[in-house]
């Protein structure tokens, strides 16, 4: 478990607040096993090794296990996800209104692949709910001298 100091915990019901966890999602590595739709229940949750950009301003390279959640999906669609084993980075989460308060989530990754959910209204929410680890890479910024992978 992360600790409940540092923790984050983020919810957003439009997309200002969407925004605000758009921007600490970014660039986060997101393996396909961990993407799940549970119809029954109207969730989808998305789990990612999160880069901590706010450590990172005080000189903390590191990645958390978190847990990306949407309520009230009625369908989910994608375009590009073939399964591979292979993480992909997650770029940003956007919500576009369609009939208020309903519309899209779209998850989009760096190879162009994206990820659609249709809402009722948005109930999203981002949560750190492992360990951190330390940072191989800070995506596309050097950590020391030598240029990140």
């Amino acid at each position: 478990m992360p600790d409940a100091a540092t923790a984050l915990k983020l919810v957003a019901l439009d997309g200002e607040g969407l925004e605000v966890i758009s921007a600490h999602i970014q660039d986060s590595c997101v393996a396909p096993a961990d993407l799940t739709w549970l119809p029954q229940q109207k969730r989808f949750v998305c789990g990612a090794m999160r880069y901590d950009w706010a450590a990172a301003k005080s000189g903390r390279h590191e990645r958390i296990f978190a847990a990306l959640r949407f309520d009230r999906v009625m369908k989910v669609s994608h375009l590009g996800l073939e399964r591979r084993d292979a993480p992909r980075r997650l770029l940003a989460v956007r919500f576009e209104k369609i009939d208020a308060p309903s519309g899209m989530v779209i998850l989009t990754f760096a190879d162009g692949a994206a990820i659609r959910l249709d809402v009722e209204c948005l109930e999203g929410e981002l949560r750190d709910i492992g360990p951190r680890k330390p940072a191989e890479a800070c995506p596309g910024h050097s950590l020391t001298s030598a240029e990140a992978v």
